[in-house]
């Protein structure tokens, strides 16, 4: 038997490494849907959409495929762009675009459909609230800003990817600020989630906590 689980929290809270592992571990699919917004994010900048224009983002949406492979790559109509939409640039603009009802309502349609076979793992900001309300375990994860931005620039640094830790710190609270101030779909904890603050936790920790939840569950 398989469930599926929610794991929603704030920008940098460790949530796709630890869906992953997860995944990977128990044998379940891993969907990055945060990955899903910043494809559409990176796309927009790319093309040079108006992004205070929601029908012109719509209208590219409907010109692009997302996947993604085994490895976990993120493939934008084939070509992968793992790297590049997670940019800080590409962060603050999925940040904006993802506030679209009409954006939110095409990508939350697809996750439906594919979790309805059960042994999905979602990441995001509203799995628990609104793409999977019926999950059977919700994890809503938090860390503090400074391990967050420690976390970060960590990444990037490991990725190649030009970082500036202080732009790390700003961008974090200022995509707080807006994850939970947007009027659709803001970032917030479900009624049933279980909230597990992992500032101080190493991963091998989360997992664990996590994977004893997911027994209880069972």
């Amino acid at each position: 038997m398989k469930i599926n689980i929610a794991i929603d929290g704030p920008s940098a809270a460790g949530k796709s490494t630890i869906a992953k592992l997860l995944a990977k571990d128990l044998d379940y699919v891993h969907l990055d849907t945060g990955a899903m917004y910043r494809c559409v994010g990176y796309s927009a900048l790319l093309n040079g959409i108006d992004l205070d224009n929601e029908l012109e983002i719509e209208k590219m949406m409907g010109n692009i495929n997302i996947s993604f492979d085994s490895k976990g790559n993120v493939y934008i109509n084939d070509n992968d762009v793992s790297k590049e939409i997670r940019q800080n640039k590409v962060s603050m603009v999925t940040s904006k675009i993802s506030a679209y009802p009409k954006v939110r309502k095409l990508l939350v349609e697809q996750q439906q459909e594919l979790a309805k076979v059960k042994g999905y793992i979602m990441d995001g900001r509203d799995i628990g609230t609104i793409v999977l309300p019926d999950a059977e375990l919700k994890i809503y994860m938090v860390a503090s800003v400074k391990a967050r931005a420690d976390r970060r620039y960590k990444e990037y640094i490991e990725k190649d990817i030009a970082a500036d830790y202080d732009e790390i710190y700003r961008d974090i609270e200022q995509r707080d600020y807006q994850d939970i101030n947007r009027k659709t779909s803001p970032l917030r904890q479900a009624d049933d989630a279980i909230k597990l603050d992992t500032s101080d936790m190493t991963i091998d920790e989360v997992v664990t906590a996590i994977r004893k939840l997911i027994k209880e569950k069972l």
